[in-house]
């Protein structure tokens, strides 16, 4: 894979995040009832910093989930080759029931990968709401499925590929289109 262009640093993602965060506190006039939930593995560090800058806004905490849809996924045999698939497990220590959840991940593309955090969630508990923060939209989608909050609107063609770096996990901060 070829890098084509690079399309947020650091800064950018930062920016993209801040405005994700104050669009959260209006659309739910606050955070009362509210809960983020992080799709693994990226969406969970963006849960995190997006709950560390609304907690700077509204001066409360916000609680933070992490989520493994590994077996929720449609597509389990073509991504593990008949192997067993490695589950992490997730990490929701607060009930989800009667809350605003906020389900985050890095790119929405198909959908896919949301309908099994929609599936996963809803095996926890029964949310008032469910709402969607990425903080890419690359378009495709497969599903009838929309965020709700998105940190920039990328369209690709389908021989295109984003890849979204985070300090977390890869020791940069960036978003990169890469032709396959």
């Amino acid at each position: 894979m070829n890098q084509k262009a690079l399309v947020l640093d650091e800064q950018a993602i930062n920016r993209a995040l801040t405005r994700i965060a104050h669009q959260i506190i209006e659309k739910n006039k606050g955070i009362e009832d509210c809960v983020l939930v992080g799709i693994r593995t990226r969406g969970i560090h963006i849960a995190k910093r997006l709950a560390t800058k609304i907690e700077q806004i509204e001066g409360s905490p916000i609680p933070v989930g992490e989520l493994d849809i590994t077996l929720y996924r449609d597509d389990l045999t073509k991504k593990t080759d008949n192997q067993e698939p490695l589950v992490k497990g997730s990490d929701i220590s607060f009930n989800i029931s009667n809350k605003k959840v906020i389900l985050v991940d890095d790119v929405l593309y198909t959908g896919r990968t949301v309908r099994a955090g929609l599936d996963a969630l809803m095996d926890l508990g029964r949310p008032s709401a469910i709402q969607l923060a990425v903080l890419v939209d690359r378009g495709h989608r497969e599903l009838p499925i929309r965020a709700d909050y998105v940190g920039k609107n990328i369209p690709t063609s389908s021989s295109e590929k984003i890849v979204v770096e985070l300090v977390e996990v890869d020791q940069v901060d960036q978003v990169s289109i890469y032709e396959k």
